[in-house]
């Protein structure tokens, strides 16, 4: 289980306490963490490429100015992780 599946079991243990007790009951907690974790994922790898090439983050730019690139990198990938937890992980 990755980053995303362990917030999302946290989040379901503390606010949604039926359907934490439901995915016990009937044992497939995991696989509904594994699930939410895979979608997380691609959404993230999705997000990040729409967003690199509507920003114009290339290859090029990284050649050129890394210290630039890198820090639109790092506020693309934690515009995109909120994004994530708030469509996914947090619904």
């Amino acid at each position: 289980m990755g980053k995303y599946g362990m917030l999302r079991k946290s989040y379901v243990q503390e606010h949604r306490k039926g359907l934490y007790l439901e995915l016990v009951l009937a044992g497939k907690l995991n696989e509904h963490l594994h699930q939410i974790d895979k979608e997380c994922n691609q959404m993230m790898d999705r997000l990040v490429d729409q967003m690199k090439e509507a920003h114009g983050v290339t290859e090029e730019m990284k050649m050129q100015n890394q210290m630039a690139w890198v820090g639109r990198m790092n506020n693309i990938r934690a515009c995109a992780e909120e994004i994530v937890e708030k469509e996914i992980v947090y619904a």
